[in-house]
């Protein structure tokens, strides 16, 4: 089956990208705020116990995210002026309201990311997925005050349709094709691709390598390092994708505290979002030509 979605772009054949002030490198972070079901198996430390229900190991494991880490976080966030691009499931807003009114007083962006990170969309029909689609954007929308223009998959899934069903909705990007260092647009109109990245993740790192905190700063310098000397002609994207359940644990936290120092102090670096990324690359960069 051939890729209906998106083209070939080899990147030096594409015309420059400009981000605001001659910045040479657009960074957001992805902060991943959650909620998972306790009698389904997700995300776990321990595979051994995933398919207990309850597994109170895997699920406590994750349950740090909401309680402690998200707090600790916002901390560092603050102390760096940051602001989140925060990847929601729509059933936080239901079952952790203190952290939607946290980042609401703090101007955070708001990127759909299903209804919880149990369920995965990706065998969904076209109706269903269109109804369960509509529920969860309206569903942030309603908490959040403001409608979410962009969306990350549980576990970065999709079916066919989704980008399609998106559009309808009044979205404008994807995060799930992480495929790039620059946006570019998909064949379905209005609707781009947002670059995320599934390597520079704290739970790749941490969980999928086993790295340790002055590994996860070092790999996050290079990141920063090679897209700023790539993007002497033309702007590129990076993203920090976070779990507060990973990196905000004690002993991690002062490394990610250490990374956003350099990034926030690093030259030509626009600290941003990803619905600013988005809206910004629409309005400025031409479509190439078929």
């Amino acid at each position: 089956m051939e890729n209906q979605l998106f083209d070939y772009s080899p990147l030096p054949e594409r015309r420059p990208v400009h981000w605001p002030d001659g910045a040479r490198v657009a960074f957001y972070l992805a902060v991943n705020v959650e909620h998972y079901r306790i009698d389904r198996p997700s995300t776990s430390i321990f595979p051994d116990t995933r398919e207990l229900a309850p597994d109170p190991l895997n699920y406590g494991w994750r349950d740090y995210g909401p309680r402690v880490g998200i707090w600790r976080l916002i901390e560092s966030l603050d102390r760096h002026r940051i602001r989140a691009s925060v990847m929601l499931n729509s059933d936080v807003t239901r079952h952790y309201p203190q952290i939607i009114e946290a980042g609401r007083r703090r101007g955070w962006v708001w990127a759909a990311h299903g209804r919880d990170n149990s369920t995965l969309q990706a065998h969904m029909t076209r109706e269903e997925e269109r109804a369960y689609l509509a529920d969860v954007v309206a569903a942030i929308e309603e908490a959040t005050g403001s409608r979410p223009r962009g969306w990350l998959g549980p576990a970065l899934t999709e079916t066919f349709n989704t980008p399609a069903l998106l559009a309808e909705l009044g979205l404008e990007y994807v995060l799930d094709w992480a495929n790039d260092d620059q946006p570019y647009r998909l064949k379905v109109p209005g609707m781009l691709s947002v670059p995320y990245s599934i390597e520079v993740n704290d739970i790749s790192l941490f969980v999928g390598k086993s790295l340790s905190g002055p590994d996860f700063v070092r790999v996050v310098k290079d990141q920063l390092d090679q897209l700023h000397a790539d993007a002497a002609h033309s702007g590129r994207v990076m993203s920090l994708v976070l779990h507060p359940f990973v990196i905000n644990q004690p002993f991690r936290h002062k490394y990610l505290d250490q990374a956003l120092e350099y990034i926030a102090h690093h030259p030509g670096v626009w600290l941003t979002t990803s619905d600013e990324i988005a809206g910004h690359y629409a309005r400025t960069t031409a479509p190439e030509p078929l």
